[in-house]
This record gives C-alpha cells, structure tokens and sequence, in this order.
C-alpha cells in the first residue's frame, strides 16, 4: 500500500503540466504529422504520453480517451473518426480539462465539425460525472452528516441513470500513459471499466510504461516517481494478465519499446502497447464449424484454454468461429464452415471444455457422396502431376 497520498501527487504534478512544459512527465512519442495542424500548440505542448494509440481507430467509430489531458489524443481521433465518428474525453484534472475545453472551438472550426466532448470523472470509475457531483454541491452546500448521506444518494442515483459513460456506448477505448498514475488497488477496476463501456465486438487499445519486474515497496512509496510515470507502472506480465482478467481475448503486444525509457536501480521502465478485444460472452451452439490453424507453431492455446494443432480441423462453437475467423486471428486460420449451414435454432450445445478434431463428415454431412472431376484450377502449365 502506497505511504502517500497518490491522487494528490498526480494532481498537483499535472496541474503544473497544464500551465508549463514538464519533460519529465513523458517518453518522446512519434504521432502522424497530418493530424498535427488542426491542434493549438499549447495542447501539443503540454502532450505527456508514451504511445500512440490512435493508430488504431478508424473511421466512423466511437472513441472513449480515459485520462485525455489537455486533448492531443481526442483531437488526432476526431480527425480519423470524422464527423460520423464520436470522441469523448475522461480526465479528472481540472486544469486540463480546462485546457482541452477552451481547445475545442478552435479544433472543430479547422475541422469543419465538432465531434469531441470532455467529461469529468475518473478513470476507474466512469459511471460517476465529478462535474455533475460539483454543481449539486454548489447548490446543496454540505453542513451535517445529513447532507453527506443526501450527497452520496445523489451520486448513487446519478450513476444508476445518468452514468458518466453508458454501458456498451464505445467501439474503442484509448489510454496514452494514464494507467500507472493511477494507485494500485484501484487498477483492476479501470480494466473492469474499460470492459463495461465498450460495445461486443469493441477493443481496448492502451499504451502505457511497465516494468520488466516488479516494483519494490520502497520506490513505489516515492511520490515523484510515481507522478513521473515510474514507480506506479505495472510489471509486464501483470499488465497483460489484467486485460485477461476482466474478460477480453485475442490480447497483443502491439508495440514495444527495445530501449526502456528509464532504469531505476536496475528495473527498466518502458512503453507497451497493447490491443485487446471484447466479445467471448454468450452460450456456445454446435453449428459443426472447424478451424484449422496454420502454424507456425506445433499447437497454441487462446485465451479460454483452447488448444488449436497446427493442420487439424479443430471443433469449435457458432461464436468462437466467428472469433477465430476475424482479427486478431483470422491470418492464422483456415475457416471450415459446414457444407449445409445450421440456423442456431437447430443447433446442439457446445461443450467449450474439451478439445477435439471435427470429423470431415460431421462438417460434409453423413450422407455426402459426391464424386468430382479433377479441379483444373490447382494445375500449373505442366498439369498438377507432371
């Protein structure tokens, strides 16, 4: 557990990081230079990342940025989502969001459309909206216990139908070096919030600094590493495995850093990228699909214990063919679809527990016997036996 007060030395640090350049809030991050112009310097100068996730938004999508700071990220995402698209930032700093809020008339006449918004609240909590708490305490100024249980009846209300950010809204969730700023016991819930938001189907796409091994206690209780994107930094295999446990599949590394960005007392800190999908959930019906892995590898196993042998039609469900056959594992796979289709109406439970090689005749059908000339359309000039 953290000796110090995390939030506050987040807060006050980037609070300095809206009014004036700190360096050392940020590794050097690359971004496409088109989306550079419509954005006023004083965003792109108080910019502190690690990544650049929006590489991996396209158009017309809805775009959820967790910790959006002075807005970079937003405003790159409203220019490739475009004015079909939506973006919404989430930060927590008040200066910032200042910042990014003053922005927005000025991007949105260079773009021609307005298509981003900020919101209040916190990362791991994005049901709450911190500027709709504000205003009711502005008009119900708190002076007994009373009032405290009025408050906290008005946030339970406010989050049940007015959350900050509604269930499933969001086809892409962003973070650029937000994660470890964060104190540890609440990091688990910004995978669950992340999770919550987006649509089935959607992904999280998140950069930010991990460690090559864990942290020790005493560099974690150092308040400027930790507001410096340092100590508070997840290690590598921990970070991966959050993502799993809040429930997304087809989880990747996207982009790693070779050189760390900063060592401390041996550990290497360094940026990461990482992609995950949402979408496993549901009941399993046997439509009689397979898939056949290609290989390289002998066999792997995804994340919900699968295992694919390279060469072998492989049994799966109705859904976790449609999984395999999109990305990330489309490339990887050889689709084997039944003969005759079965409507899901028709179809058998799937048990997802076990493993097994689908027979060609349960995907041909019992009854199939047909015979075929030869197919021309596999022969080369000398003919295919030459």
């Amino acid at each position: 557990m953290e000796s110090f007060d995390v939030e506050k030395a987040v807060r006050e640090r980037y609070s300095q990081g809206a009014t004036r350049r700190v360096d050392a809030l940020c590794c050097p991050v690359q971004y496409d230079t088109r989306y550079l112009d419509a954005i006023p310097p004083e965003v792109l100068e108080r910019d502190y990342g690690c990544g650049d996730p929006t590489r991996d938004i396209a158009p017309g999508e809805h775009v959820l940025d967790l910790g959006s700071g002075a807005g970079k990220a937003c405003f790159i995402a409203a220019q490739i989502v475009g004015p079909q698209g939506r973006v919404i930032g989430i930060d927590t700093n008040s200066e910032m969001l200042g910042l990014a809020r003053r922005s927005m008339p000025q991007v949105s006449a260079k773009l021609g459309f307005a298509n981003v918004e900020f919101r209040r609240g916190k990362i791991e909590d994005l049901r709450t909206d911190l500027d709709a708490v504000d205003e009711w305490l502005r008009r119900n100024p708190i002076v007994d216990t009373d009032g405290l249980d009025r408050l906290n009846e008005f946030i339970r209300a406010q989050r049940h139908a007015a959350p900050l950010v509604a269930d499933a809204s969001v086809d892409v969730v962003i973070s650029n070096c937000v994660l470890n700023l964060v104190r540890e016991s609440s990091k688990p819930l910004i995978f669950q919030e992340a999770y919550r938001v987006l649509k089935r189907g959607g992904r999280a796409v998140i950069s930010d600094v991990v460690s090559d091994e864990p942290v020790p206690e005493h560099l974690r209780n150092d308040p400027d590493l930790w507001s410096g994107c340092v100590s508070g930094a997840m290690e590598q295999g921990a970070f991966l495995a959050a993502f799993e446990q809040a429930g997304f599949y087809g989880i990747e590394i996207i982009k790693r850093d070779a050189q760390p960005w900063r060592t401390v007392e041996g550990i290497e800190f360094r940026s990461i990228t990482v992609r995950a999908m949402k979408g496993k959930e549901g009941p399993c019906w046997d439509c009689n699909h397979a898939v056949i892995y290609r290989g390289p590898w002998r066999k792997v196993e995804d994340d919900d214990g699968h295992t694919l042998v390279r060469g072998q039609p492989m049994a799966v469900c109705e859904k976790t063919y449609r999984i395999y056959t999109s990305e990330p594992y489309a490339s990887a796979i050889i689709a084997v679809p039944p003969l005759e289709p079965i409507a899901l109406a028709d179809a058998r439970p799937f048990d997802c527990s076990r493993d097994s090689v689908r027979h060609p005749r349960e995907t041909k059908g019992r009854e199939y016997r047909a015979t075929s000339a030869a197919n021309g359309a596999c022969c080369g000039p000398e003919g295919c036996c030459s």
